[in-house]
């Protein structure tokens, strides 16, 4: 045994020691890395390992966490009948439709505005962009008058007007039209950072691309689309399809907000955001509202990497 390990530690030291000189000598690289990896690690990295940790326990934010395994997972995956008949799809459908409804939006929107004169693009950006920064805000403003259930809501009144219906709508606290009042509201809203990212990606795709497509036999904007715009922007599609992703699943809130009932009429909008803010802030329940953070973390996990397949390289993949 010691004719066998022996020649290792040299080796392994060697490797040490390299490693050590190389660090060494890109100090000033992780001198600038560091204001973010000490923010990464303690707002992301820490509490991620903490909510895992606490998701094996049962803990209520008083006493002492009690070590419970996987009783959790176990819970959430069998007995939790409002997590597996409301919250669970209703999250699965509202960012099903929302995360891939607002990324083709936010192309589109973003592809049309590049081909208007730069004058006139900034003040139409900013008129899309600003919806995102002030979301609270326009809700109250617009859509808390737009959606109101009585006869002064501004839709139901232009409803009633044309005869499209005979009484008022209940948009916001009647189950069948709450999810749809939320798809709409954050449809609204979801020309965000990813949306201008996206611009930038069109603006700076190179001209001389186009140019030598015709001469390929392209022959059309759509075409022109397909084969240089989106191939050549894959960084900023891989970009604003991460944001979309995690917007969709964060912005399951909006139901609360809308109805401004917590939880929603009949778990209509009852999200699996919501479902984590029920247990950790209203049942103090903390340990099982890790489990479920983590669930959410995980389906944000997998629905990134697909994002990865599609817009990543070979070399972002690994």
């Amino acid at each position: 045994m010691l004719s066998t390990d022996m020649p290792l530690k040299p080796a392994r030291s060697g490797r040490v020691k390299l490693l050590l000189q190389s660090m060494w000598r890109s100090r000033h690289s992780y001198a600038f890395m560091a204001p973010f990896l000490l923010c990464f690690t303690i707002f992301i990295l820490i509490p991620v390992i903490v909510a895992i940790a606490l998701s094996f326990t049962y803990f209520n934010a008083i006493q002492s966490p009690v070590w419970n395994g996987w009783g959790h997972y176990q819970y959430l995956l069998s007995q939790d009948i409002l997590l597996l008949e409301h919250a669970l799809p209703i999250t699965l459908k509202f960012a099903l439709i929302v995360g891939p409804g607002g990324y083709i939006a936010s192309f589109i929107l973003a592809w049309l505005i590049a081909q208007i004169p730069d004058k006139v693009r900034l003040w139409i950006v900013l008129a899309i962009y600003a919806p995102s920064l002030t979301a609270g805000t326009a809700m109250a403003v617009i859509w808390t008058p737009l959606l109101s259930g009585d006869r002064l809501g501004y839709l139901n009144s232009l409803l009633l007007k044309l005869g499209w219906i005979d009484e008022p709508q209940l948009w916001t606290l009647d189950k069948i039209y709450l999810m749809d009042s939320m798809i709409a509201v954050t449809l609204w809203s979801s020309a965000g950072i990813g949306f201008l990212a996206m611009l930038a990606g069109i603006l700076n795709v190179n001209p001389e691309l186009y140019e030598a497509a015709r001469i390929d036999g392209i022959n059309n904007r759509l075409q022109e689309v397909w084969y240089i715009t989106i191939p050549a922007m894959k960084p900023q599609m891989l970009f604003a399809a991460v944001m979309a992703i995690v917007g969709a699943f964060k912005a399951g809130n909006i139901g609360v907000d809308l109805s401004g009932q917590f939880p929603t009429p009949q778990y209509a909008g009852h999200t699996l955001v919501n479902h984590i803010e029920d247990y950790g802030l209203v049942r103090f329940e903390m340990g099982y509202a890790s489990a479920l953070s983590v669930v959410l973390l995980i389906i944000i996990f997998i629905a990134n990497r697909i994002s990865w397949r599609l817009f990543g390289t070979r070399g972002d993949e690994g």
